[in-house]
């Protein structure tokens, strides 16, 4: 054998996991070595005390820098049974170092871990740190071992973890789950730790268990206490739990008593429990309120208000590959994906006659904020026209038999918009989700179904489910505590468009900036479609552009070509509100629209949404919208005729038809 060569791993192993009888021998040692040192230290104090009689006495501490054990540490149970089958709940096992600081007997590190592991035929793959802080031992004791190791930093003290680092923990178990279980086969466990294996730890494995066994939050509970007794013992991450999944509260809510090994020996000068100088599982007074209960009276809502949780971009980029390939949409560059979502061009004089060529439905055009809306079995997520996705709390049952356990979308995509209703009358707003496309079905493309069956199966596969469920009745799940209520988006035969434009878009309790015109029988196109028709009142006419300002104090207007690359709007000019600081635009996307008495563009809002201005074909298309001038009489007239067409009197009567058929039933 080789001295000079480094050993492999599983040799590494092999000479750092001792046996329990080695283990035994080693600490008896150290036992006896400790105890004589002790003595020693002992006989020094008392010969000092002899010769100093009139001095204060001054009792040095051990040089133990940094080796600070975490209050309660040496007597909490070190770990716990394995919570969903393959989560090990445990105390932060302490590297080498510490050993002079922790009594034989008392000891527990990876060493430990492994052996104990062993001794149940469980392999720990990975293990996820928890804690905010790096002293407790180094990670590439784990990384030698063969055993990965993931820090999810969280804090401990006055707060629940952070909704982003639940996100990141969450998504971290299901790909081991998938990489190691599912390709490697055989049974590989996660060992999760904080710092004493209790509040965070149990937090996070209920948080996994929530989004992946379709269960409650009161019987998650009860799984982890009984893996890790007591279990969670602060109130404030009960009810956090609670209040994130909508779930209603039992009454009385009983919170566990803090261990015994987990309450404060010492006190400081005011009678005060003294909390560890860490970040970690301190009992304390929770400063930082839950959400719902730290908004003080009415806030009004925006459109540019950010809604959801952040996710990892690892989690984001899956995410983005995987409905780019659904969508079959060619991905050149992989890290900089662009939103597929389909968009619409502005309704001009030549592509009014797709109207007399196709069968197209209308409906209004919202003035809200664009959407994706992304269904998977551990959650939803909203994609904005950033491509950028947060996690929000929506249930989505699909159709089953309501004898049987629930079953919930996995792998479904709408499309749509976010508007903020305000009753009339009143202040009352509220936020609603307006679904008007279904592109990915529990993971099967529609996209190349016809838009008639797309938006049909909307309402059959996930508005329906929804409110089944909830006319059911005794449910602990509390729909109304969502933060935004989801309903499909209305589209009527062209020969409404008179109707909508007089009699409902007026009635709104959102504002609407025009019409959507859109292809019966069209499938599902990315990107630009031009055959997707929007048309505006002719004061909503507008352009994103990017507002730049020249050294010389001069702003202008950029627009975005092929390649991503800037364009100039030459010549354009902008006005502005009096109050308006332009300074605090400079450099960001701006919606203006066009005074064609005054030659010049017009600042309406800031596009919080868009990190990008319109390409420079969409200005020209908006540009000859505006040109042609279709008003609102024109639009109309233009329609009249064409609904007298053979291809729309037909299929208008046959739809006429049956839905008179259906209220008869």
């Amino acid at each position: 054998m080789d001295l000079n060569v480094a050993p492999s791993a599983d040799e590494d192993e092999e000479e750092r996991v001792e046996s329990a009888v080695d283990t035994l021998r080693r600490e008896r040692e150290e036992r006896r070595l400790m105890m004589k040192r002790k003595r020693e230290e002992e006989r020094l104090e008392a010969r000092n005390n002899k010769t100093t009689v009139s001095r204060p006495r001054v009792v040095e501490k051990p040089r133990t820098s940094g080796l600070n054990l975490p209050e309660g540490w040496l007597d909490c149970p070190s770990m716990g049974e394995p919570c969903a089958g393959f989560l090990i709940p445990s105390k932060v096992p302490l590297g080498e170092r510490f050993n002079e600081v922790i009594p034989p007997g008392k000891r527990f590190s990876r060493t430990h871990v492994l052996r104990a592991q062993r001794a149940h035929q469980r392999e720990i793959a990975l293990v996820i740190d928890l804690t905010n802080t790096t002293r407790y031992y180094n990670p590439q004791e784990w990384l030698k071992g063969g055993v990965k190791h993931i820090k999810v930093r969280c804090r401990g003290r006055d707060e629940v973890p952070e909704p982003e680092a639940v996100n990141t923990f969450v998504f971290e178990v299901i790909r081991f789950q998938h990489n190691i279980i599912a390709r490697q086969g055989g049974r590989k466990y996660v060992l999760v730790h904080c710092t004493h294996g209790h509040n965070r730890t149990g937090f996070m494995i209920v948080h996994y268990m929530m989004r992946n066994l379709c269960t409650t939050v009161e019987q998650c509970l009860r799984v982890f206490a009984e893996a890790r007794p007591p279990g969670i013992y602060k109130q404030d991450y009960i009810e956090s739990l609670y209040t994130f999944y909508n779930e209603r509260r039992p009454e009385p809510l009983i919170c566990p008593s803090t261990p015994e090994w987990k309450r404060p020996t010492e006190v400081d000068l005011n009678g005060e429990a003294k909390q560890d100088e860490e970040d970690d599982d301190d009992d304390g007074v929770i400063f930082a309120a839950l959400q719902e209960d730290a908004i003080v009276g009415p806030l009004t809502m925006t459109n540019d208000d950010v809604l959801g949780d952040g996710i990892s971009e690892e989690q984001q980029l899956e995410m983005q590959r995987y409905i780019c390939r659904s969508l079959e949409v060619p991905t050149q560059n992989h890290h900089n994906l662009k939103f597929p979502g389909s968009q619409p061009v502005s309704l001009d004089r030549r592509n009014l006659q797709l109207l007399r060529q196709r069968y197209y439905y209308a409906t209004w055009k919202a003035d809200g904020t664009r959407y994706m809306l992304f269904l998977t079995r551990d959650g939803c997520y909203l994609i904005d026209r950033n491509f950028r996705f947060r996690r929000v709390q929506l249930r989505f049952p699909t159709r089953s038999n309501s004898e049987k356990k629930p079953e919930f979308h996995h792998l479904t995509l709408l499309d749509g918009e976010m508007v903020i209703d305000t009753l009339p009358g009143s202040n009352v707003q509220s936020r609603r989700y307006l679904a008007y496309d279904l592109m990915i079905l529990n993971s099967a493309s529609l996209v190349k179904q016809p838009f008639s069956e797309r938006w049909k199966l909307i309402k059959d596969e996930v508005v329906d489910p929804r409110s089944k469920e909830k006319q059911h009745g005794g449910l602990i799940y509390q729909y109304e505590m969502e933060k935004f209520s989801v309903r499909r988006k209305d589209f009527w035969m062209l020969s409404t468009t008179e109707k909508l434009l007089v009699g409902f878009i007026p009635t709104l309790p959102h504002e609407s900036d025009g019409l959507i015109f859109q292809g019966w029988d069209d499938l599902y196109v990315c990107w630009t479609h031009e055959g997707l028709l929007k048309w505006k009142y002719a004061r909503m006419n507008s352009v994103d552009f990017l507002l730049q300002m020249s050294p010389g104090g001069q702003y202008s207007l950029y627009l975005m070509e092929r390649g991503g690359k800037m364009r100039q709007l030459e010549g354009a000019h902008v006005t502005f509100p009096e109050e308006q600081d332009v300074t605090l635009l400079v450099g960001k996307i701006i919606e203006c629209s066009w005074n064609p008495e005054e030659n010049q563009w017009e600042f309406m809002r800031i596009r919080k949404d868009k990190e990008t201005p319109n390409a420079w074909h969409v200005y020209e298309k908006v540009m000859a919208s505006i040109h042609d001038k279709i008003t609102e009489e024109v639009l109309l007239e233009e329609i009249r005729e064409i609904c007298h067409l053979p291809m729309y009197a037909e299929r208008i009567a046959r739809t006429q038809y049956a839905q008179q058929r259906a209220r008869a039933r």
